[in-house]
């Protein structure tokens, strides 16, 4: 039940988050299941926001994005059909908003900034624009301008577009697939401190995916961005623990980093808290907790432990189950909460 920070849509898809006064947009990140390939995704997509954060009809479809952050210095991925980012291998990440321009600004008012930077030699605009290319957002759509912005930027040290590029070979989008490639960008976007590449890294050497299966190394990979607080490694780590598989079996050490990724709102996390809790591994017997987890992840949408809950019902009391309920509703995060807005271009 591991996953990589690949996609909630069998592909991990291209990030948006443009804020429009010093204009932003973090390039994408990796989401979570293991990805099939695919195509490209579309443009359209059916909700945007305004930097009010009320809906402005003036700006086109093509520009609304719904995003999902996949850590706490993971750039966004966008879902361009507007689908809820239900991981069933791992978590449901949380809906978060759109594009954000100032008014009277446009997307090609964006491109034209992002280009002028870019060829001031600024990464980050390079980056921002090689994505507008990629999706012909503001610009005729081109893979191969969109691939020279990218590996300009790479080629600076940019560790997001050597995350991008990582993505783009994993998925064949303007490229032809190759895990190996797509490995090797990953590689160079981590040692340069890129959290989601990280993840990446843990789940192909996890699962063989262009490499030799290393359970050992998937851990280390992991360790590294549990270490700086991301809750899908903490979670794929905690996986690892509990089973024994590239690092010594140790239910207290799988217990913690549940722990820490479910306090996160890591809805896989959450579960197997829950199971540990049900069977008194790495902390005592406690039915009402072992509920109020599982229940916090299928209220955010995330039914694999389902079963557990009828089971763990039998075992408690009206006052108990109702205590268990108030406990899961208050682990939701705020309705309408947004993700803070990343500057990478001012």
């Amino acid at each position: 039940m591991r996953s990589s920070v690949f996609s909630y849509l069998n592909l991990r898809n291209l990030a948006v988050f443009l804020l429009f006064i010093g204009i932003s947009l973090p390039p994408m990140s990796l989401a979570q299941q293991p990805p099939r390939g695919g195509a490209l995704p579309n443009t359209d997509c059916p909700v945007i926001s305004a930097s009010s954060g009320k809906p402005d009809a003036g700006v086109p479809c093509g520009l609304q994005a719904l995003v999902a952050l996949s850590g706490t210095d993971s750039a966004p991925i966008l879902d361009p059909k507007g689908n809820h980012y239900q991981n069933h291998d791992r978590e449901t990440m949380s809906i978060v908003s759109g594009l954000v321009l100032a008014p009277g600004k446009s997307i090609r008012d964006a491109r034209k900034a992002f280009e002028t930077a870019a060829r001031r030699g600024n990464t980050d605009a390079e980056v921002n624009l090689g994505i507008l290319c990629l999706y012909g957002w503001g610009t005729p759509q081109n893979f191969g301008t969109a691939l020279y912005w990218l590996k300009s930027a790479a080629n600076q040290g940019n560790s997001r577009a050597s995350a991008n590029l990582g993505l783009l070979y994993w998925n064949g989008w303007g490229v032809r697939t190759d895990y190996a490639e797509a490995l090797r960008y990953f590689r160079k976007a981590a040692d340069l401190g890129d959290t989601g590449a990280m993840v990446d890294l843990g789940y192909m050497n996890d699962y063989g995916v262009g490499t030799s299966q290393d359970h050992a190394a998937a851990a280390e990979w992991y360790r590294r961005g549990a270490e700086r607080g991301d809750p899908l490694a903490q979670n794929n780590l905690a996986d690892l623990y509990l089973r024994g598989e590239g690092i010594p079996q140790n239910d207290d050490l799988a217990f913690a980093w549940f722990q820490k990724a479910a306090l996160q709102g890591n809805t896989g996390a959450r579960i197997k808290l829950g199971f540990l809790y049900a069977n008194g591994r790495a902390t005592r017997k406690d039915a009402e907790t072992a509920y109020a987890w599982v229940l916090a992840a299928a209220i955010a949408g995330d039914h694999r432990g389902q079963a557990y809950l009828a089971a763990l019902e039998a075992q408690l009391s009206p006052d108990q189950i109702a205590s268990a309920k108030r406990r899961a509703k208050e682990l939701q995060p705020p309705a309408g909460t947004r993700p803070s807005e990343v500057a990478f271009v001012h």
